[in-house]
């Protein structure tokens, strides 16, 4: 599944035998988080597994985006799936760390390219 909407943030879905991967790749921000909120959504509710999302090429813009990010982790907690931050950008890592949020969006351990995300 992609998502591109009114030249929105292009998202892409695959399946995994082990839950799902969500590849954000653009801005994140006031105007696209809706339509991504909601496609987040309706991945969690489509089953077990482990949620990653693949923020590598994602330019969290606003407290709009980080924010997007922390209400995922809990609905997927609340769903029993597990998410995962991969190949987040060293960007995404200094806005995590700087709003401190890093209690609730763990780091990546040094030699890892995925962190949990835990609270």
């Amino acid at each position: 599944m992609t998502l591109n909407r009114h030249q929105a943030t292009p998202v892409r879905v695959l399946d995994a035998p082990d839950g799902h991967d969500v590849i954000i790749e653009g801005p994140l921000d006031v105007h696209t988080v809706p339509d991504i909120r909601d496609l987040l959504h309706e991945v969690i509710s489509r089953g077990p597994g482990e949620l990653r999302l693949h923020l590598g090429k994602a330019e969290i813009g606003d407290a709009t985006g980080l924010g997007v990010i922390v209400h995922i982790h809990r609905r997927a907690r609340r769903e029993q799936r597990r998410l995962w931050l991969v190949s987040a950008s060293e960007r995404t890592t200094r806005l995590v760390r700087g709003c401190r949020l890093e209690r609730i969006l763990a780091p990546a351990r040094p030699g890892r390219t995925v962190s949990s995300l835990t609270a």
